[in-house]
């Protein structure tokens, strides 16, 4: 590096260390909302070289601060969040604008008030990293520590909400996401956060780092090993496919209007009936060359168990040989003035006969039900889906079997993005399937990052994964992520493909978050030694 950048980036860096009030506030806003760049659709992760050594700076220049600096940091943290949080999750105010009349007025709060809410988890990891501070490269492992952990708090406190953990910065290109089958996400953030802030070390004084373009070197040689073992592993790992197995995913980018007016029953069963048996290519008779037909989640306007015309449609359509597997609301009874339902997924097979059903477990807040439900109703409030006193969960979540296929793992909607409960621990299926309905968020960045983080799950845990999403991205992925065919976001089609093998249960499976609980506390252990020593 020449004198001149140095001399810049010392410049800049004393900035960020010297700001204060208003102006270290909008500083570290505008380092939370530019990282979101290393995110999908985006995916230009080396942004974040610039905006975490912000952070190593904004946390160093909390030191004249009351108790030590630990409020100022996790004031400064809780900005960092807020810019971060708004500008990765302002598409789920769209979903406040499917029923405008009703919902709009939510919508400042849902865009605001939940960026507001995690920020408090990103200040409270400022804050722990700053009760652990230090000098010299040894505060890059403090604040990986300190927000991995908060990261891993945000996933589960309060039913949990992991969307866009920093470790997703380091899942594009596919070489780089090979590396969560070892830690997973997890451990890719610890490894985010420590690699992407390792710059801020080339300001440091010469008696805390001596050799400070060791760090940052360091840094690179990490992510050039984790792009050299996915390289390896994607080699070596040929795409195989069950025998016999042909699946076939239909979009039917249906608006959500039309998903939720039950005037528009037989549109809607006509538009995928028809789609179903859409031909693919000379040669091809429709849905009859299926073994195994795929509809997105919540598929009807209507509760299907209830529907004997839908089901004697669905029975015609399906050939012998050929299974339906779709989502839909289930009534908790079949009395007609019930309407207290599960989310659910149906195995249907072709003489319409449903041979196995799965309830969502992982419920979305606001969305499928509402806190304190019986008395927020009673304020005149409902949920997103409307279904008065909403959706009920269901109990486990197991491998459902399925003729002609191995048994696979349903996941509805946004449960595919936890990691470790997404797949429990036990009998482990052949396959994972996410049924979705992103139709709620338009053609926003919010389906592209829930795609990504389900393609994450496949690595993780070295099992195909076949998604079928309302308007998409609907994909078939093999068990290193490798997108065996897909269809966009926003159009309407169907997609054929062989169902991939798995391969055998990759270290993440077996050793699970165990790996990344001993670097943390190698890491931990080490910052501690050099805080007592300085004391």
């Amino acid at each position: 590096m020449t004198a001149v950048p140095t001399r810049t980036l010392t410049r800049f860096s004393h900035a960020v260390v010297l700001s204060w009030g208003w102006r270290r506030a909008a500083v570290a806003f505008l380092a939370g909302a530019a990282s979101v760049l290393g995110l999908a659709p985006f995916n230009a992760w080396p942004a974040l070289f610039l905006t975490f050594p912000v952070l190593i700076w904004l946390i160093d220049g909390a030191s004249a601060g009351r108790l030590g600096g630990v409020i100022s940091a996790a004031v400064t943290g809780w900005w960092f969040g807020f810019g971060y949080f708004l500008a990765g999750l302002y598409w789920i105010g769209i979903a406040f604008l499917v029923d405008a009349k009703m919902f709009a007025w939510l919508l400042p709060i849902a865009v605001i008030g939940l960026p507001v809410g995690l920020a408090f988890f990103t200040g409270f990891g400022f804050a722990l990293a700053r009760l652990m501070w230090t000098r010299g490269p040894l505060r890059l492992v403090a604040l990986a520590l300190a927000l991995t952990a908060t990261e891993w708090l945000r996933g589960h406190v309060l039913t949990g909400f992991p969307w866009n953990v920093f470790g997703y910065a380091l899942t594009t290109p596919l070489m780089l996401a090979q590396s969560a089958s070892l830690i997973g996400i997890w451990g890719l953030t610890f490894f985010a956060v420590l690699l992407f802030a390792s710059p801020a070390v080339l300001v440091d004084d010469r008696a805390d780092t001596p050799r400070p373009y060791l760090v940052p070197l360091s840094a690179l040689i990490v992510l050039a090993a984790f792009a050299g073992y996915g390289a390896v592993r994607l080699a070596r790992t040929p795409m195989q496919f069950v025998t016999g197995v042909k699946l076939r995913i239909m979009q039917p980018n249906v608006t959500q209007d039309e998903k939720f007016n039950y005037g528009a029953k037989q549109a809607v069963m006509s538009r995928y009936l028809a789609l179903s048996d859409r031909s693919t290519g000379p040669g091809s008779t429709g849905v009859r060359d299926v073994t195994h037909l795929i509809w997105p989640e919540s598929a009807f306007p209507f509760f299907l168990a209830r529907e004997a015309d839908a089901l004697a449609q669905i029975a015609t359509l399906l050939s012998p040989g050929t299974v339906l597997i779709t989502g839909a609301a289930r009534p908790a009874s079949m009395a007609p003035h019930v309407l207290r339902a599960y989310n659910s997924i149906y195995v249907i097979d072709h003489d319409g006969s449903i041979l196995s059903v799965y309830d969502k477990i992982h419920l979305v807040p606001f969305g499928e039900y509402l806190p304190f439900q019986d008395f927020l109703e009673g304020l005149g409030l409902q949920q997103l889906t409307k279904l008065r006193g909403g959706y009920i969960p269901g109990d486990v979540r197991k491998p459902l079997t399925v003729p002609r296929a191995p048994a696979f793992l349903p996941l509805v909607c946004y449960e595919i993005v936890f990691p470790g409960e997404a797949v429990p621990g036990g009998e482990r299926p052949g396959w994972l399937i996410n049924l979705t309905n992103d139709g709620w968020f338009g053609n926003s960045t919010g389906p592209y990052q829930h795609f990504q983080q389900a393609r994450v799950r496949a690595i993780e845990q070295g099992l195909p994964l076949v998604r079928a999403a309302n308007t998409g991205i609907s994909a078939v992925i093999d068990p290193l992520g490798r997108i065996v065919a897909s269809l966009p976001l926003g159009v309407e089609g169907v997609v054929d493909a062989p169902l991939p093998k798995p391969i055998d249960p990759t270290p993440y499976v077996r050793f699970g978050d165990g790996t990344t609980a001993l670097f943390m506390l190698a890491g931990f252990a080490l910052v501690l030694r050099r805080v007592l020593r300085q004391r």
